[in-house]
């Protein structure tokens, strides 16, 4: 695809969206990274395509194909993503249509998605919460999408829910209970990821600790390779901070569990509309100390920390940094409707706020 294809392929949302107060535009030079330069590229296929009405871009879709994920599950599927299109069910049918045909020329049997090429990206199509802005590191989609995909012969592969949480509200007497016996009878503390982040070596220490953590627990999950994990670290660690994330450590230093959190940047990408400059650095900069709300990213536990109930002295730590903060609300990361740990949120002033799926198809 040439350079101009390549940016109407990316700035083709922005266009479909452009009377949608709901959505949020990616940075272009984002897009652009995701698409040609990440090493993920060295050894996973993709190839995208658009459906023109004459000079018009009227819908778009990348295939995938990750060799490490079919390796790792033992399967044979590619993964669809960068889906957007008018509400016309015959342009979404030659788009999901053309990338199966590529999938199957290619050996697969299943195809599923909206997905990134690994875990680490914007997946899952938004089913509830149309209502809501999302996070910047979610999808946004009209309703109709899921009409087209279904009609298609799609059926749901798994549902990830999101959570608005009053981050403001004081922490059942249990938690911070478990929080002071944990910290006195192993010597857990609390780390400075501020300087985390300015060493490499500890860097790459938390994100093997991630895979880790991470690999048994999180569904489809594909652990990041070396070259991954210095993008990822690029990437995600400018936003990170003890204002709003906490890491806790043993007295031989080392990791126990994380609760990473970011100011949302939601609206501060609305501003810049895809664009860093001349202005959009500035929003965003504002961002990072003008907010009411926090995306709740990741948070975890090593291994062996799991099931201890070691969650509880993060949450105990970042309850206390966002009554400093002035912080209200904090929006949960997507977690597998499955998953045990959702139910942690029935214990407090909450509420559903994006549910996303996704569908798999044989072909």
């Amino acid at each position: 695809m040439s350079r101009r294809g390549l940016m109407n392929f990316i700035k083709f949302p922005d266009k479909l969206y452009k009377d949608c107060p709901q959505y949020v535009p990616a940075l272009h030079s984002d897009q652009v990274k995701s698409l040609t330069k990440v090493s993920t590229l060295s050894y996973c296929k993709r190839k995208m395509w658009m459906v023109m009405d004459g000079k018009t871009v009227v819908g778009r879709i990348c295939g995938m194909i990750n060799p490490r994920y079919n390796a790792l599950y033992d399967k044979k599927r590619a993964r669809f993503g960068w889906f957007d299109t008018i509400d016309d069910f015959e342009v979404a049918k030659l788009l999901l249509c053309t990338a199966e045909a590529w999938a199957k020329e290619n050996g697969m049997n299943e195809i599923h998605g909206p997905l990134y090429y690994n875990t680490l990206g914007k997946q899952g199509m938004l089913v509830e919460g149309f209502e809501n802005i999302p996070p910047f590191n979610c999808l946004y989609n009209y309703p109709y999408y899921n009409d087209f995909v279904t009609a298609l012969g799609y059926v749901k592969e798994c549902d990830w829910l999101q959570y608005k949480v009053a981050a403001d509200q004081p922490l059942q007497d249990k938690i911070t209970r478990i929080a002071g016996l944990l910290k006195q009878r192993y010597n857990l503390h609390e780390g400075s990821l501020d300087k985390l982040k300015k060493d490499k070596k500890m860097v790459r220490y938390f994100f093997d600790v991630y895979n880790e953590s991470f690999a048994k627990s999180v569904y489809n999950f594909i652990p990041f390779t070396k070259e991954e994990i210095e993008e990822e670290a690029r990437e995600v660690l400018t936003y990170v901070s003890d204002k709003t994330s906490s890491i806790i450590f043993d007295d031989n230093e080392e990791l126990v569990g994380f609760g990473i959190t970011f100011p949302s940047i939601s609206k501060a990408l609305q501003k810049a509309k895809g664009h860093l400059f001349p202005f959009g650095w500035f929003h965003l900069l504002m961002a990072m100390f003008r907010y009411d709300t926090v995306d709740l990213m990741i948070n975890g536990a090593v291994p062996k920390w799991q099931n201890t109930g070691v969650s509880s002295i993060y949450h105990c730590t970042m309850s206390e940094k966002y009554r400093k903060t002035g912080t209200k609300w904090a929006i949960t990361n997507p977690q597998i409707e499955s998953n045990g740990a959702v139910n942690v949120w029935g214990k407090y002033e909450h509420e559903l706020f994006m549910r996303r799926r996704c569908y798999l198809k044989s072909i």
